[in-house]
């Protein structure tokens, strides 16, 4: 099973009398990155939201918006005067500047965030524990995206394994020719300068020989056979977090294409080699976005 970095997960709850809003967007990135907005009173359990958001998502960079909407009994609040000053000046010169009505600023800057925030206000034991739910939900609605998104991936690097692989066959049928070829271009070439009395047949049979075996492309295309297999077999393994295993993987089948190429020394061998490429590029744009 592979899977995508990239999701959409949201999950709205109630607990107690409150009602969350959580949504939870993710994309690809190197290592675990996170941006991570939501209410103060919130913010004694800031590490843990941080550390369950990593231990579930793994990978990617995550944006993550807690949303707060109230509902039963009213509570106890506190104005932030000194923020709500602060705020009252910025729009105040802006007002100004653009010569608008600013009758209408109090109610603005009620909006704004932080200025009314509730008293003294935090999470019970019992409440944290089913608000972690509210989070684990959302996190197993994105983890369903990036699954259904992992499907179309595989799909599509099984497809760029197999196209390397079906240019790999013409390559190794193409093989024995073009050690023919180069054997009859170098005896060509030789008898044009040198004349075909003016050297040891025997002596040049050994000499061949080994300037052929030092071209060979038999072991570059059992080890790229090899990689292409394992690169197959990484795929359907039921690991989650393999997307730095896959582009390694990929690093060597262009390591073995690459040498293929500056041994080959024949044009329709060159050509496959190009096709091996390209298709070896799209698949590593592709694992970027794997899990």
């Amino acid at each position: 099973m592979l899977k995508s970095m990239t999701g959409f997960g949201r999950t709205e709850q109630s607990v107690g009398d409150k009602t969350f809003l959580v949504d939870i967007k993710s994309l690809n990135g190197k290592q675990f990155e996170l941006f991570l907005k939501m209410p103060a009173f919130l913010k004694p359990f800031e590490f843990d939201i941080r550390t369950l958001l990593s231990e579930k998502l793994g990978r990617g960079t995550v944006d993550c918006t807690i949303s707060l909407k109230e509902s039963g009994s009213a509570k106890p609040v506190s104005i932030n005067i000194n923020l709500a000053k602060a705020y009252y000046q910025s729009i105040a010169d802006l007002s100004n500047s653009l010569q608008l009505d600013p009758s209408n600023i109090l109610s603005s800057l009620l909006k704004l965030p932080e200025v009314i925030t509730p008293t003294g206000e935090t999470l019970t034991d019992s409440e944290w524990e089913a608000f972690k739910a509210v989070i684990e939900a959302a996190i197993e609605d994105l983890n369903q995206h990036r699954i259904e998104e992992g499907k179309s991936l595989q799909e599509d690097l099984l497809l760029r394994i197999s196209n390397i692989q079906k240019q790999q066959e013409q390559v190794q049928g193409l093989e024995p020719l073009r050690k023919q070829k180069i054997k009859e271009g170098l005896v060509k070439v030789l008898e044009e300068n040198v004349g075909k009395e003016n050297y040891d047949p025997n002596r040049l049979e050994q000499e061949l020989i080994y300037y052929i075996e030092k071209i060979d492309l038999s072991e570059e295309q059992v080890r790229l056979k090899n990689h292409c297999e394992y690169f197959k077999t990484i795929l359907d393994d039921g690991e989650e977090n393999k997307g730095k295993k896959l582009s390694f993987i990929l690093q060597e089948i262009g390591r073995e294409i690459n040498t293929t190429g500056a041994k080959a020394y024949d044009s329709t061998i060159q050509k496959c080699v190009v096709q091996m490429k390209d298709e070896l590029e799209k698949a590593k744009e592709q694992v970027l976005n794997v899990l």
